[in-house]
């Protein structure tokens, strides 16, 4: 049982994550995340000590014609009563619907004073801001 409500809060939040990001709500965005929040990439570990600046980097990385987001898969990969290590595939796209890139993260989703929320996170996403440089 305790494997079953780990996994069904971890996607909750993964859920309402894009939920935010799409709807371009930062203070829901906000509260999907644990902060300090980490994400590694490009082999650069980046670290978000609040939520102030987050949604202004993402759309920096995301690039000008990000429209929104989906996951293409969530898929638990270890699992205990307090973390839930995520295999996720994530599709970003243009607002027509055009798919602009697609790539692989592992995502942790941990249980700190009682709530869930995402603590960090290592994607092979590209940077999409140096490549869209005008």
């Amino acid at each position: 049982m305790v494997v079953q409500n780990s996994v069904a809060s971890a996607i909750a939040v993964m859920e309402a994550h894009l939920d935010g990001l799409n709807r371009r709500d930062e203070v829901a965005l906000a509260n999907s995340l644990h902060f300090p929040h980490y994400r590694l990439a490009e082999g650069e570990l980046k670290t978000w000590l609040g939520p102030d600046d987050y949604f202004a980097d993402f759309r920096a990385r995301a690039g000008k014609d990000w429209g929104y987001t989906r996951w293409g898969k969530i898929e638990p990969l270890q699992v205990s009563d307090t973390k839930v290590h995520l295999d996720v595939q994530v599709d970003r796209y243009k607002p027509d619907g055009t798919l602009l890139t697609s790539f692989q993260s592992l995502w942790v989703i941990a249980c700190i004073n009682g709530r869930w929320a995402a603590q960090l996170r290592s994607s092979f996403a590209p940077d999409s801001r140096f490549s869209q440089r005008s």
